[in-house]
């Protein structure tokens, strides 16, 4: 029998389903485990559950110590996990990709909605218990009907963001790596362009792409300048993918007409002048927060767990890398 850490809650299906086969140490506590305590816990493991919330480094690899196997990220982006220092150890890293697609695009999609039609402005008033009176210029927003999606990172959750967009009546354009499926393409009726150019014709511009240092900042001062002043950023992909000082200056500037975020570059902080904006929605990292996809997260995890731990093959490797054996068993 193995012993599992679990970095965090997680929903008890997945943790049952792990404690059926091996021991689990699965922290209980209301907030975020602290960084001594983590790494005093994880000695000692032949896997990690971890949380987007927590740093899987060469520090707490190996404080686990020689024996751990695999490292399962509850979460489908990994820019918490040094992937290398992994790979370096033996050890297999896993993520839940796929599972949360769906809500993750109805989240951006919901954003999409928020900002152009200012709703978020529209219930703070109400709440705010202001005098209001309906008019013909009353909170005018912006229809979305024969306007341009442009998607950065065109991968499941950027094509489902696009085929709600379709069915709104707009025209989809995208940035990414590599082309998508000929026959997605065709039914979304998606154009592949260059960065510069999607945000020059873009109404909304809606990203999608890992972060990492080639997407640190991609979304900086120039690429807002370069947007329509009518148009609007959304971000359900990862904080650090936009410099949000420039996007402030650019939201209260009016360079661009508005903003929905639901990820921030120094999360949980958020830059005080967004804060100060009504032109910008913002939510607390919602993207897969449904009981049904957090349960499918947890799940996948366990699964990547188990497999690894019986010699085989993961549902979710990072990078589809075959499964080692483990530096305690090379």
């Amino acid at each position: 029998m193995s012993r599992v850490v679990v970095t965090g809650r997680v929903p008890d299906a997945a943790v049952e389903k792990l404690r059926a086969a091996h021991e689990v140490d699965a922290w209980q506590g209301p907030e975020s485990i602290g960084r001594e305590e983590l790494l005093r816990r994880v000695a000692g493991a032949d896997a990690v559950v971890s949380l987007l919330t927590e740093r899987i480094d060469a520090e707490l690899l190996d404080a686990a110590g020689p024996q751990l196997k695999v490292v399962a990220n509850v979460a489908v982006g990994y820019d918490n996990i040094d992937v290398p220092a992994c790979t370096e150890r033996g050890i297999v890293a896993t993520n839940t990709p796929g599972v949360l697609t769906d809500a993750t695009a109805d989240i951006a999609f919901g954003l999409i909605l928020m900002a152009t039609r200012r709703l978020g402005e529209g219930e703070r008033l109400i709440r705010s218990g202001q005098a209001w009176k309906w008019g013909m210029f009353f909170l005018l927003g912006s229809s979305l009907q024969g306007k341009t999606l442009g998607v950065v990172g065109m991968g499941g959750i950027g094509q489902a963001t696009a085929r709600r967009a379709k069915a709104f009546g707009m025209e989809i354009v995208y940035q990414s790596r590599s082309e998508i499926d000929p026959g997605i393409a065709t039914e979304l009726g998606a154009r592949r362009v260059e960065l510069d150019e999607l945000l020059t014709v873009s109404d909304v511009v809606s990203l999608h792409c890992p972060y990492g240092p080639a997407t640190h900042h991609l979304i900086g001062a120039e690429q807002l300048t370069a947007m329509k002043s009518s148009a609007y950023l959304v971000n359900t992909a990862r904080g650090p993918i936009v410099d949000e000082a420039a996007l402030a200056s650019a939201l209260r500037e009016g360079r661009i007409a508005g903003a929905g975020l639901d990820v921030f570059e120094h999360e949980p902080q958020v830059h005080p002048e967004l804060l100060e904006l009504d032109n910008v929605v913002l939510v607390p990292h919602l993207g897969s927060a449904t009981v049904e996809t957090r349960t499918a997260m947890a799940m996948l995890a366990a699964d990547n767990v188990l497999a690894v731990l019986s010699g085989e093959r993961p549902p979710a490797p990072i990078g589809g890398e075959a499964v080692p054996t483990g530096r305690g068993q090379r």
